[in-house]
């Protein structure tokens, strides 16, 4: 009987702090704790643009690969029975449909983004990047390579938080808070050596509110960013390391276990609905960032009811490899030049980070050679 009333005591303690997180989580995503109110998103999913055409274009004598149901090895396939003009043709007929179709050549894809961008005119300042995706609905994605994609050894993927999308991925105010400068200032560190792709590809939450404490975008965003990383094997490029950055943590997470990446990395992570980095279920080696004045500090890390995103990947318990991130100062500070963090990133992006979390002090990260994590 005393075991019983002891085990009934011990459930409601337990409860009972789950309700007050929980009640907590509420006060924050309501505006407290530094976190300000955003409005409802409507993802962006499905095929591309223009898909409807492209189903029923008939030039070729056979049906074009649905880009609904086809994967990416798929698409690869089919373009490579392909002849040159064949290719370009497709490519200025439905340039939105071949610019976002994950297994299509990278030069092609190229070709018809570029395309694509002078025909929309909403986003001007795209035009003359290497955009490997592009999709106008909604607020708008995009893909941004900095590098040779084609001819690089390793590959980086920059998976942004809330506030990005196509007119916002690449702000001048904030240079190391956006993907395309993580991107850039990462791409600067290894030398130039490591392609690293800006990806803006899925609907973000706008402000921190009750989209950025939910997981509902996140799950839109994870399918998207799996087909992505499908796409990058499928012409044969070698498996990224994926960093992921406040929300886009929470994308990562939900990704990970179809995720063809190599290693995971996330900062300034609010949790990534694991409880574990062993949850995650992923081959990948998990890195985890977190500077001391980081308000995302202050963001209770618990999931009840659909709030929150569990616990903290930065915390010892969670099982993480961590970052150093000596320099680095807030939310969007961990990828500014001169910071721990940012020649840890450089390593583990090409390739060279090889020690293990214990191993993985300020010390090592700052001594030796100036990509750290040796």
């Amino acid at each position: 009987m005393r075991r019983s009333a002891h085990t009934r005591s011990t459930r409601f303690r337990g409860l009972r702090r789950a309700v007050v997180s929980a009640a907590v989580m509420a006060g924050v995503v309501a505006g407290t704790a530094g976190w300000a109110a955003g409005d409802a998103q409507v993802a962006v999913t499905g095929p591309p643009p223009g898909t409807a055409a492209w189903r029923a274009d008939a030039s070729l004598g056979r049906p074009l690969p649905d880009p609904a149901t086809a994967s990416p090895r798929e698409v690869a396939a089919f373009f490579a029975r392909l002849d040159a003009p064949e290719r370009t043709a497709l490519a200025r007929r439905h340039p939105s449909v071949v610019g976002n179709l994950d297994g299509a050549p990278l030069a092609l894809r190229y070709q018809a983004n570029a395309l694509a961008v002078r025909r929309d005119g909403r986003f001007g300042q795209l035009t003359g990047r290497r955009v490997l995706a592009f999709d106008p609905r909604g607020r708008g994605q995009v893909a941004e390579v900095f590098g040779d994609l084609a001819a690089s050894d390793s590959v980086a993927v920059i998976t942004p938080g809330s506030d990005i999308d196509a007119a916002t991925y690449d702000r001048r105010s904030d240079p190391y808070g956006t993907p395309a400068g993580m991107a850039r200032e990462l791409w600067a560190a290894t030398g130039g050596r490591t392609a690293v792709i800006a990806w803006a590809g899925y609907t973000t939450p706008v402000g921190v509110g009750v989209d950025a404490a939910t997981g509902r975008l996140a799950e839109a965003g994870a399918e998207r960013l799996v087909r992505f990383t499908e796409g990058l094997a499928a012409v044969g490029l070698p498996a990224p390391a994926v960093f992921c950055h406040s929300y886009g943590s929470v994308v990562c997470g939900l990704a990970a276990p179809r995720l063809a990446a190599r290693d995971l990395v996330v900062l300034g992570s609010p949790g990534m609905r694991a409880d574990s980095a062993a949850e995650l279920r992923t081959g990948a080696r998990v890195w985890a960032a977190k500077d001391p004045d980081d308000w995302i500090g202050d963001v209770p890390h618990v999931e009840l009811f659909g709030l929150g995103h569990g616990a903290d990947p930065a915390s010892p318990g969670f099982g993480a490899r961590p970052v150093p991130v000596s320099g680095a100062h807030g939310h969007t500070g961990y990828f500014a030049p001169g910071t721990a963090s940012l020649r840890a990133f450089a390593a583990i992006a090409d390739g060279t980070a090889d020690g293990t979390a214990d191993e993985t002090t300020e010390e090592t990260a700052t001594a030796g050679t100036e990509g750290g994590l040796r």
